[in-house]
């Protein structure tokens, strides 16, 4: 019983090892990908960031820095204390926290003469996995620092900007992509699959072989195996390529993370033999994968921020797949902020998995 299987396997890594591009879509894409986005992507958009104010000084000098943050139209304050702030910054409520140092209205009103005292620093917290948000915080955060500086007209500048991540892992920029991308590339993996397989109906190649002694099941098995290994595989390089080139640190847990790239590409394989299912030719398959695989990209969360969408798309992210494969590796592998906790993000993997599992299994067809 294993050995048909084993051999039904290795049989369909060598055809897919043939198809040229299949393998440039399921392996060299996804690392174009990881080389392109971590090399180049700064992130840009408008949105009004969530941001904690606590005001240490609370002079006339720091309601005025107050007032040019808030002049930015970007951010929404929220007065705490500094604890509290970072409580609700690294639950996700907050997006970053400014700290304004004691002594600023002082320092402005009676500057040190020369060069005798150091500049105040201005604690400003962000997430350095959220890219778009942590650039652009600090920006307009810095620009406010220096028109202060100006006003003040002091030598040496009263204050400075002191950027500190909230997290203790010291991730890189480029921590957003790999994870993200990393379920990118399972999607791939799994929605193409249809494409083989309307063309082996096509080719009356499913007929026969459901013809000989071979349980179906064995033959769906062999599929799934094959592609749950070039999963790992994908995984390993997207992630390797991480790690030299970005100096991407993988921070949590390697066997939950394993657990879910094995339910990603599980699930997306099952929406894979849904479209074969539907699907009368070939062409049909390319369509539906497309009419597919696009949305998801660009409505998942995988290249920017949910947040940072027009918010008549976010509740359809919320509906997609993708959404929550990209926000459980993030938060395993990186722990990024998360967009939903991780038994949600598994609870509609699985959701999914099995809906997809029931239709394919009831409208799936052999010739």
């Amino acid at each position: 019983m294993i050995r048909p299987l084993l051999a039904l396997t290795r049989a369909n890594i060598r055809s897919f090892l043939r198809d040229r591009t299949a393998v440039f879509w399921t392996i060299a894409f996804p690392v174009l990908f990881v080389v392109l986005f971590g090399s180049i992507f700064s992130g840009s958009g408008s949105s009004t960031f969530k941001v904690g104010w606590v005001d240490l000084d609370g002079s006339t000098a720091s309601a005025g820095l107050r007032s040019g943050v808030e002049a930015s139209g970007l951010f929404k304050l929220t007065d705490g204390t500094q604890d509290e702030s970072l409580t609700r910054m690294r639950a996700g409520d907050l997006d970053g926290v400014v700290v304004v140092p004691a002594g600023l209205g002082d320092e402005i009103a009676h500057p040190a003469p020369g060069s005798a005292a150091a500049p105040l620093a201005l604690i400003l917290y962000t997430d350095p996995s959220q890219t778009t948000k942590s650039q652009t915080i600090q920006q307009i955060v810095s620009q406010v620092v220096a028109a202060t500086n100006l006003v003040a007209s002091g030598t040496p500048p009263v204050l400075v900007m002191q950027a500190t991540p909230v997290q203790t892992q010291d991730l890189t920029a480029a921590a957003y992509f790999v994870p993200s991308i990393l379920a990118m590339a399972l999607m791939q993996l799994g929605i193409f699959s249809a494409i083989p397989l309307v063309e082996q109906r096509q080719k009356l190649i499913l007929k026969r072989l459901s013809a000989t002694p071979l349980r179906r099941w064995q033959l769906v098995a062999s599929n799934i195996v094959m592609r749950l290994l070039i999963a790992m595989l994908q995984a390993l390089i997207i992630v390797g390529i991480g790690s030299v080139l970005f100096d991407v640190k993988i921070v949590g847990s390697l066997l939950l993370a394993f657990g879910f790239v094995v339910l990603g590409a599980l699930t997306f394989i099952a929406i894979g033999y849904v479209i074969a299912s539907f699907a009368r030719t070939e062409e049909a398959a390319n369509g539906l994968t497309s009419v597919v695989q696009f949305p998801m990209m660009f409505l998942s969360g995988i290249f920017f921020p949910i947040a940072l969408m027009p918010a008549f798309l976010q509740p359809i992210a919320a509906l997609i797949p993708l959404t929550y494969l990209g926000d459980a590796l993030r938060q395993v592998m990186v722990n990024g902020v998360p967009y939903a906790p991780l038994w949600v993000d598994a609870l509609v993997l699985s959701g999914w998995l099995v809906g997809s599992f029931l239709v394919s299994a009831r409208y799936f067809r052999w010739e």
